[in-house]
């Protein structure tokens, strides 16, 4: 099959490898349909994660068709289309029993396109199946999906419940990629009084400002973008800052806008 594999540091190549098979009774094996490139591929391709080893398939977001299942499967079985969380989760160690399944003990966690092959590839080897992949609806497209892998529960649950958005607080996001927009939208739910999107880019901020932005900033000058949000909070910094990039800098804009008791919520990878 075709697989899109890190090889060094810079260099990304796509190859031709087996496809996978079961190797645990828990397992599922299933053809990828849909998948995206995220920022952490890029940090990956960049060398900023060493334990990705040259030769694992990238990717951790993807829907799909089952292929095959493990005897020990029991909640799905071949032709099922399915949405592939991005992190596994065996469902029985500790961390799994509190939910914070991204440290999954046993094979767990984010391991796709990271610790084991990934998805983009024409198919992918799924361990803990019945804990990691969901059955779709029929009612959505693949785009729409797609972005539940991954997109919109890391700016959800990293992002707005992490950074504790409340009503009536003020919100900074910077970043208005896909998981800033994510969790712009969800944060939404919460009824805040501010909602401020921080970008490079203008037309991001527009696009940020008709999914509901109350405020958009352009940090192109970041000395001035920071005096700019100090003036939006009466000098005070903003409750919540969701950092949504993933680079020293975005983390350090976010400390320097958070107020006394504030929040920062880091959903970007650093490496």
């Amino acid at each position: 099959m075709k697989a899109y594999t890190y090889v060094k540091p810079g260099l990304a190549s796509f190859v031709d490898v087996d496809k996978p098979v079961i190797c645990k009774p828990t397992d599922a094996v299933v053809r990828i349909v849909k998948t995206t490139i995220c920022g952490t591929d890029l940090h990956i391709i960049k060398g900023d994660v060493p334990a990705c080893q040259s030769g694992t398939i990238l990717g951790h977001e993807g829907i799909g068709i089952v292929e095959e299942v493990g005897e020990g499967v029991s909640n799905f079985k071949k032709g099922d289309k399915v949405l592939i969380s991005c992190v596994c989760a065996c469902g029985k160690c500790y961390y799994c029993k509190k939910g914070i399944y991204a440290h999954c003990e046993d094979e767990g966690g984010w391991i796709f396109g990271h610790l084991i092959d990934g998805m983009q590839a024409e198919y992918l080897r799924v361990p803990h199946a019945d804990n990691t992949l969901y059955h779709t609806p029929e009612d959505l497209s693949d785009e729409a999906l797609v972005m539940l892998s991954d997109i919109l529960p890391t700016g959800y649950e990293i992002g707005v419940l992490k950074g504790k958005v409340e009503p009536g607080c003020s919100v900074a996001i910077i970043g208005s990629g896909p998981v800033g927009l994510a969790a712009l939208l969800t944060a939404q739910f919460y009824s805040p009084a501010k909602l401020i999107m921080v970008d490079l880019d203008d037309n991001r901020l527009e696009t940020a400002v008709s999914f509901g932005a109350t405020h958009k900033v352009n940090s192109s000058d970041p000395e001035k973008a920071i005096k700019e949000i100090y003036d939006l909070t009466d000098g005070r910094g903003v409750d919540v800052a969701i950092e949504a990039v993933g680079i020293p800098a975005t983390f350090d804009f976010c400390q320097k806008i958070i107020g006394v008791d504030g929040t920062v919520a880091n959903c970007g990878v650093h490496g």
